[in-house]
């Protein structure tokens, strides 16, 4: 099913012609756009052909047939070989993956595990687990969870989030993801956007229909999210789950025991009593609070600067108190977010706040907070290394 696309203007014939090593080390610096490992590891590199005059031919295997990303691997391809030396003109030609190869693929890509088991489970792993919860609807809690993953990312951190709101999911839209999975064998590549893997059911779905499951179907979904996703080497996995304290959440203690409960909140007596509640599950699941995040703490007056509290002020302070109380664990806020028309018009346009105005009053202090959790991350892979992390919280 080759097609062919003549890539990059043609030049001058140097005096010599390029090597197949040469060619085959410039394919060795393209990535498959969804995996994000090289080509020629993957074994998607099927032939390299160089003529006399410096023309060279690439063939490359596709994972699927009618791959979204083919016209990306075509390009990325001919840039690559175009910039070696002695290379005239580059045509790539694309075949597809027979089902032995998509097998092999898929056992090399799950490092010898078996299918259907969690990594982030496993013992030893090195990805920091974040469960992002809050007690009721409408504090923020997708937007929170979606510029933390954004900010993580940007400064450095390999970082993936599971829209596990199953029926309120919302993140690919904040976070700016408009492709959809591709699925080789029973494996799933998730579509990524602003540094980020993002996994949802919406992608799944037509349209803008509404998901009716029962508890059963919840638990399966969640489990093909965080094992039949090839999510690679995360430092970070951040779980945007439903509010309150129902079907997902207990899920999420069964599948990923190790993950860490941050509780979302806005400053209302109302809010903050639901968002400890939801917290205080976590003495029930054995699992550890990182900390608590409130949201729509104040808003800066246009005209004079000053903060009005719209939704009050405190519940912070009074979720992460009482949940040190119920867990005797100390349970910090980890920062407070102020009300930022900004915030609200970047989850609509798929832009996070934290990212597209890192320095506004609501990016500065997302990026604050993620500073801290992105801090535990590396200070988990440092002590795999040995290495003693110097900020702790």
């Amino acid at each position: 099913m080759a097609t062919s696309t003549p890539a990059g203007p043609a030049r001058e014939v140097p005096s010599g012609t390029p090597t197949d090593d040469a060619v085959r080390a410039a394919l060795a610096t393209v990535n498959d756009p969804e995996i994000h490992k090289p080509i020629t590891e993957l074994g998607m590199v099927k032939s390299v052909d160089i003529a006399a005059d410096g023309a060279v031919d690439v063939t490359v295997y596709l994972t699927v047939s009618g791959c979204p990303m083919r016209d990306e691997i075509t390009g990325r391809v001919s840039t690559a070989v175009g910039q070696v030396p002695g290379v005239t003109s580059v045509r790539v030609a694309l075949d597809v993956m027979s089902d032995e190869q998509r097998r092999e693929l898929t056992a090399s890509l799950r490092g010898g595990q078996a299918e259907r088991e969690i990594p982030f489970a496993k013992p030893g792993s090195l990805t920091r687990v974040y469960a992002v919860a809050s007690g009721k609807g409408g504090v923020g809690k997708s937007s929170v969870t979606v510029n933390l993953a954004a900010a993580m990312a940007a400064d450095g951190l390999k970082v993936g989030v599971v829209d596990a709101d199953i029926y309120g999911h919302s993140v690919p839209r904040m976070l700016g993801v408009d492709g959809r999975p591709t699925q080789v064998e029973n494996m799933i590549m998730p579509p990524a956007a602003n540094g980020v893997k993002v996994i949802s059911i919406g992608m799944f779905t037509p349209g803008n229909a509404p998901v009716v499951w029962r508890g059963p179907m919840l638990h399966r979904a969640l489990q093909q999210f965080l094992a039949d996703v090839y999510w690679g080497d995360l430092d970070v996995l951040l779980l945007d789950l439903p509010p309150g304290t129902g079907d997902i959440a207990i899920s999420v203690a069964q599948l990923v025991p190790n993950a860490e409960i941050l509780v979302v909140t806005t400053p209302q007596q109302a809010a903050a009593e639901v968002a400890e509640r939801a917290g205080s599950i976590a003495v029930q699941t054995h699992q550890k609070i990182v900390g608590v995040v409130e949201n729509m703490s104040g808003m800066p007056c246009p005209h004079c600067d000053e903060i009005v509290d719209v939704f009050g002020t405190g519940g912070g302070d009074r979720v992460a108190e009482g949940l040190t109380r119920t867990t005797g664990a100390t349970v910090p806020v980890l920062g407070r977010i102020p009300i930022d028309v900004r915030l609200r018009e970047g989850g609509d346009d798929g832009r996070p706040v934290a990212v597209s105005h890192p320095d506004s009053p609501a990016g500065a202090a997302l990026r604050t907070i993620a500073g801290k959790l992105g801090g535990r991350a590396r200070g988990l892979a440092g002590m795999s290394l040995g290495i003693t992390p110097r900020n702790k919280f």
